[in-house]
């Protein structure tokens, strides 16, 4: 399963993680998707897209 937005190409990112100790771990931020019809077609897009499909459509 694709974790990129199918409208702006976003996708996740690497950010690191620090304990106490200063210690690093590598981890990845997850975008938001959520399943939408857009158009008759299904695609995953994230929140900020649809927040800016819903300003423009007015």
């Amino acid at each position: 399963m694709s974790r990129v937005c199918d409208l702006c190409g976003r996708g996740p990112q690497k950010f690191v993680q620090r304990s106490h100790a200063n210690n690093k771990t590598l981890t990845r931020k997850l975008i938001n998707l959520q399943v939408k019809t857009i158009d008759g077609e299904r695609k995953k897009v994230c929140t900020r897209c649809i927040k800016t499909l819903k300003k423009n459509a007015k």
